[in-house]
């Protein structure tokens, strides 16, 4: 009964997003289009150009454009499903959806950029402004749009409660020898999007967010399993000891942790039993540079030496 529930839920969202798309007249789909080939041209010299100022004057072009087609009415349902280097996530309730991307650094590095789009009649657009490297301990800080963690987010699960909230995952990259990727908060305050929620319960301490650093040539897996409410991933390990205090060392050790939704909050869970977990990899986000490199630094041992 759970499930067709839930199954019902999902199909009346799909509908009501599809009616909303059918709101966009003729006019508004052509100039949108319009748009959506010029952030095409935008993002792939983000991406691809080797000129460090060619990326950021294409970004800033990039940006202003994507504001430029924000303004179009009924905007909110263009999909903008042709455009391949941003992640565009949208709330499963349908009430905003998220821009994220990054424009890369010539020391290997990322700064990250966004925009929060609010499902109302008039545009109601939120910037997202990277304030990472001013951010000393992130996981115990709470943010708004403009002390933003930056991130390119893949999911995004809301929770119900005295406090509606969304967890989102996302990939944060981080320099040329370690990525990052974080477990966010997102809620609203006065219509207004705040990051960080200390929800997260483990290991003694209570975190408005979880951060995961591991060496850039890994891969990890950090994924939301609905059926369970659970929120999977890779435990990271040194190689051996001595690299205890380097986490750009760190990789996967093949046993996985996570933290389960209970009365509102994440509690930490550990040592998985993944056989009673689907176990379909996370290739939602991965480094955009790993395809250049191999995929493992070196085998990361499951116990600590």
């Amino acid at each position: 009964m759970v499930i067709r529930r839930s199954a019902l839920a999902f199909f009346l969202i799909a509908l009501a997003t599809r009616a909303f798309a059918q709101q966009i007249n003729e006019q508004g789909l052509k100039q949108l289009n319009f748009y959506q080939d010029s952030l095409k041209h935008l993002g792939q010299t983000v991406v691809n150009d080797k000129n460090d100022q060619a990326r950021k004057n294409a970004n800033y072009l990039f940006i202003k454009t994507l504001v430029t087609a924000l303004k179009v009415p009924q905007s909110f349902g263009f999909a903008f499903d042709s455009l391949k280097t941003i992640t565009l996530s949208k709330s499963p309730d349908n009430k905003f959806r998220i821009f994220t991307w990054h424009v890369a650094n010539d020391d290997g590095s990322y700064r990250f950029y966004g925009a929060v789009q609010m499902n109302t009649p008039q545009l109601k657009l939120y910037g997202l402004e990277d304030y990472t490297p001013l951010i000393k301990a992130a996981e115990d800080t709470v943010g708004d749009n403009r002390t933003w963690l930056g991130a390119q987010y893949y999911t995004i699960v809301p929770v119900l409660g005295n406090r509606p909230y969304y967890i989102m995952l996302g990939w944060k990259g981080n320099t040329d020898k370690s990525t990052k990727k974080v477990i966010e908060v997102l809620s609203f305050q006065n219509d207004k999007p705040v990051f960080g929620m200390p929800v997260f319960n483990g290991n003694g301490k209570r975190r408005n967010r979880v951060i995961f650093q591991y060496a850039r040539q890994a891969s990890m897996l950090l994924k939301y399993v609905p059926s369970q409410n659970l929120i999977v991933f890779d435990n990271l390990a040194p190689p051996d000891k001595r690299s205890k205090d380097h986490p750009e060392t760190y990789g996967p050790d093949l046993s996985y942790n996570g933290y389960k939704l209970k009365n509102g909050e994440w509690v930490y869970q550990d040592n998985l039993d993944m056989r009673n977990v689907p176990n379909d990899l996370d290739n939602s986000y991965v480094d955009p540079k790993l395809t250049e490199r191999p995929k493992t630094m070196h085998p990361i041992k499951k116990k600590v030496e």
